[in-house]
């Protein structure tokens, strides 16, 4: 991938979009064709179409999706397995039609089955029934891997799919039911500490393991992926590395200074029990995370601009 090479970043205003954009114009690719989703909507198929048209992108990091934790899985089933069903398929069709050289899928750890064996392979996909609470974007994530690999094989395109685990960094939602279990405890131990709350209350029994890695990890792992690997397998990107929710919260506790109670909410869904990577091929292939989780953690509160996410607190943290 040349540094001339005109490369399109779907979803560059999100969390994983926006890392992406800043690794490459750190690598000094400059030619990067963006659009927000007011200029595009990536579920028109049209739209799309013209946009390739028009642009002809060499290069694709498709990481335009519709996220989000329990509580909005729940909620908007249907929203996430159609949007996230069409974002996939419009920009996969157009970068086959329009010849692109190389285009790198972002899925989701959520694909594996909810009870398989851990560390997670990535030959474990499809062999078991996936966690309920998120299984409409679950599906819609796999079939984006499924579509990377269909276009590899009847049309000999160079579109790959990498499985990040959870992400956390800039730009992430905080919305206290919205949003991802570590963002929304952010939030919600910043507002505590702020009003001089006596308890926290976190979603489930805080047993769950969940791995976690910074987003500007992600990025740089994408971009070694893009220049290094040109496989039908997807790949796993993540730490190997776990933590309890319980341990997190008290982690989050102590950042934010934090000097109240924590309360498990054992009613509350806890989702997948554990969940982490096996990253070995993505080792094998000479990358590993270098962001320790306190010191990305420490580095995202410092950085957050609670002013500008007036979400009210809710009463919920999801695991997702």
């Amino acid at each position: 991938m040349e540094l001339s090479a005109k490369i399109y970043i779907a979803g560059h205003r999100g969390m994983v979009g926006s890392a992406i954009e800043r690794r490459l114009r750190a690598a000094n690719y400059q030619n990067l064709v963006t659009r927000t989703s007011q200029e595009l909507d990536l579920r028109d198929q049209a739209a799309v179409a013209d946009f390739f048209a028009t642009e002809r992108p060499e290069y694709v990091f498709l990481a335009a999706a519709h996220v989000g934790g329990i509580y909005a899985n729940s909620t908007y089933p249907s929203d996430f397995l159609y949007d996230n069903l069409m974002i996939q398929a419009n920009i996969l069709q157009q970068s086959y039609v329009h010849h692109v050289q190389k285009l790198l899928f972002l899925g989701s750890s959520c694909i594996y089955p909810r009870l398989a064996s851990q560390p997670l392979r990535e030959e474990y996909l499809l062999t078991g029934s996936l966690e309920q609470t998120n299984e409409p974007y679950a599906i819609a994530k796999i079939a984006g891997v499924k579509q990377c690999q269909a276009y590899r094989r009847q049309h000999g395109c160079s579109f790959i799919s990498a499985i990040p685990t959870n992400i956390y960094g800039p730009h992430d939602n905080y919305h206290a039911q919205n949003s991802h279990v570590l963002p929304a405890l952010l939030r919600k131990f910043h507002e505590a500490r702020m009003n001089e709350s006596p308890t926290v209350e976190v979603w489930g029994t805080g047993t769950p393991r969940r791995e976690f890695l910074h987003v500007d990890d992600l990025a740089d792992a994408c971009l070694h992926l893009m220049l290094r690997y040109d496989g039908s397998e997807p790949i796993n990107v993540g730490t190997g590395e776990d933590i309890s929710i319980a341990d997190l919260a008290r982690l989050i506790q102590r950042i934010t200074g934090y000097r109240g109670k924590l309360r498990f909410n054992a009613l509350m869904p806890d989702g997948t029990p554990r969940k982490i990577l096996d990253v070995s091929k993505l080792a094998s292939m000479g990358w590993r995370a270098s962001i320790a989780l306190d010191k990305g953690l420490a580095s995202v509160y410092a950085l957050a601009e609670w002013e500008s996410e007036p979400q009210s607190m809710g009463q919920s943290v999801s695991t997702t």
